[in-house]
């Protein structure tokens, strides 16, 4: 890292961080959320090209934040429903602490897939893993083809299949 970018980077640190954790306390629970998406934002500015060409770095920071925070809830609603399926289980486990880490990392990966799809492609390919239902059932919900239905799957599993 170049002196200037380094410079750049402590200054809007200095000028901005406090200001961010403010922002943030609105949207997150507890002080040390505030404090890793925060620092993940600027991380995140950091990593950037070329800082020179941010007039505005606290839009940036807000909207870098605003996606980490969708994240950061996306990524406890996914955890919470594994735990839940978990809990209702016939059998009910009691995973590792690595387990479940590894687990909803690899929905979240899965949730970022599907968010590339189309939205009928998402719900039929949900409505077929989630729901059980047939491409007949799929077809009629989304008012398509069964033929239509099974290139929306399609595309789904290859994007999953990315993700393995």
């Amino acid at each position: 890292m170049s002196k200037e970018r380094g410079d750049l980077l402590a200054a809007e640190f200095k000028h901005s961080y406090r200001w961010l954790k403010q922002y943030l306390r609105r949207h997150l629970r507890t002080p040390e959320d505030t404090e890793d998406v925060a620092s993940s934002a600027f991380v995140e500015m950091a990593a950037l090209p070329d800082l020179t060409s941010v007039r505005e770095p606290r839009a940036l920071l807000t909207t870098i934040s605003q996606r980490l925070v969708f994240d950061l809830w996306r990524r406890r609603d996914l955890e919470a429903s594994y735990l839940a399926a978990l809990a209702a289980s016939e059998e009910p486990q009691t995973p590792s602490p690595e387990s479940v880490l590894e687990v909803v990392q690899t929905l979240m990966e899965i949730d970022r897939l599907l968010r590339g799809l189309s939205r009928k492609a998402r719900q039929a390919f949900l409505y077929s893993q989630l729901d059980g239902l047939t491409y007949k059932e799929i077809a009629e919900l989304l008012g398509v083809s069964v033929s239509m239905v099974r290139k929306y799957i399609a595309q789904a599993l290859e994007a999953c299949y990315s993700c393995a």
